[in-house]
Formats: C-alpha cells, sequence, structure tokens
C-alpha cells in the first residue's frame, strides 16, 4: 500500500482545488484522446457512456483524496482512468467490435500502466491506502467491461458477468458482515490472480480466439478469481473468531 503522499500547499487555495483540477485535465485528455481515435468514441451516446464513467471515478477521487495534488503515482492511475473510461465509450452500440485490436490494445495499455503506477510510488515514497484502492477501483471496472465486451462479442452467456461482479458483491457482503470488510494483508497471489484475470478476458477477446477457447478463458478467470476470493474470506473469517 502506498504511503501517504503529502503535498506542500503553495497557496491559500483548498486542497480540493488541485485536485478538481487535475481531473480536469484528465478529462480534456480524455476529449483529445477520443478526438484522434474518432473510431472508438464515434457518436455522442460513446461520449456519454466514456464521461459518465469518467464522472464516476473523478467523484470517487474527490471523496476520497483531500491531500491536494495527487502525486505522480496517482495521476498516471488517472491517466488508466481515462484509458477505461475510453473502453467504456466504446461499448455503445458494440463499435468496439469494429475496432476490435484498437480496443483491445487501449485496454491493454491500461493493464500495463497497473505495474507503473505502483512502481513510480515506490520511487517517489507516495503510497496510500488511497492509491491501492484507486488502482483495485480500476481494475475492478476495466474487468467488468472486458466481461460485458465479451458476452457481446462472443455469446457466452451472462456467467461471465459474475468476473466482473465478484468484488461488488464481496464489497456488499461486508455490509452485512462486517468481518468481510476488515482490512486484507498484501497478497501476491491477489495481484496474480488480478493480472491473470485481465489477460484472460484479453486474450478471449481477440480475434484469433476460437470461442471454445474463449469460454475456457473466461471459466479459468472465474474459477481463479473464486479461488482468490475464497481465500480472502476464510482469512477473514479466522481472524473475527480470534
Amino acid at each position: 500500500m502506498r504511503r501517504l503522499f503529502t503535498a506542500r500547499p503553495v497557496h491559500a487555495l483548498p486542497n480540493r482545488i488541485y485536485t478538481v483540477v487535475e481531473l480536469l485535465v484528465g478529462s480534456v485528455l480524455l476529449l483529445t484522446l477520443g478526438s484522434v481515435f474518432p473510431q472508438l468514441i464515434p457518436q455522442s451516446a460513446h461520449w456519454g457512456l466514456a464521461y459518465t464513467a469518467y464522472a464516476l471515478i473523478g467523484l470517487f477521487v474527490l471523496i476520497c483524496w483531500s491531500q491536494g495534488s495527487l502525486g505522480w503515482a496517482n495521476r498516471i492511475t488517472l491517466l488508466r482512468a481515462v484509458l477505461v473510461a475510453l473502453v467504456a465509450g466504446a461499448l455503445a452500440y458494440d463499435s468496439f467490435a469494429q475496432v476490435i485490436w484498437l480496443w483491445l490494445g487501449v485496454a491493454t495499455v491500461a493493464l500495463l500502466l497497473d505495474g507503473v503506477d505502483g512502481w513510480v510510488a515506490r520511487r517517489t515514497r507516495s503510497f496510500s491506502s488511497f492509491g491501492a484502492r484507486f488502482d483495485m477501483e480500476l481494475d475492478a471496472l476495466l474487468i467488468l467491461l472486458l466481461c460485458i465486451g465479451l458476452i457481446r462479442l462472443e455469446s457466452l452467456g451472462l456467467w461471465v458477468l459474475l468476473i466482473g461482479v465478484m468484488r461488488y458483491l464481496f464489497v456488499a457482503a461486508g455490509w452485512y458482515f462486517s468481518w468481510l470488510s476488515q482490512p486484507l494483508h498484501a497478497s501476491f497471489r491477489r495481484k496474480l490472480v488480478c493480472v491473470w484475470q485481465v489477460s484472460a478476458l484479453l486474450l478471449a477477446l481477440t480475434p484469433l480466439t476460437h470461442p471454445f477457447l474463449a469460454s475456457l478463458l473466461a471459466l479459468s478467470a472465474l474459477a481463479s478469481l473464486a479461488y482468490s476470493f475464497g481465500m480472502d474470506s476464510w482469512w477473514l473469517y479466522k481472524q473475527s473468531r480470534r
């Protein structure tokens, strides 16, 4: 988890002003990339979906971050958010299917940047619980979007959505079972499963992948995710009984 990034105030403005400015820069970047790749965002409905996704991410940042400027690690995560918003926007009217390689390329860059922001956080000593949560929520959203794309492209069935909604179900269960909402220890297994989920879904979505193999890849992502959440749930349960 990232250590708290302490921003030195430059002016007597509220800390959130800096955050709002950086979010606005991200929105301009989204507009720029959408204009550079009009195949992904060809119509107003696509723009609306992309900016709705970005607005929800921005709202999360404003609610959870109050330390002023985001810092370089979180700025890279914000760049990931812009790319995830592009992935979301292209899902309108199934436009992504017409430019599947470009769409997968954007999603792959968003996945690769997941390792970059962590490296920058370590180099700049800017770790924070917010940064870890920001990463996690973007991963969850990207996985959900890829699941929706896979259902539309390969018609595998709604069971694929279990991959995308399992984290949200886990969070919802924590509202009822308080022990499920307790902090988890850092886990390489959790990170590995997350990377495999996205990788398996990306591979399943490529036009070169046979539908049967795509279903196997999706099934492997679901099985590994269920195992990971099962291990975490069991650990949290044991901790609650002590």
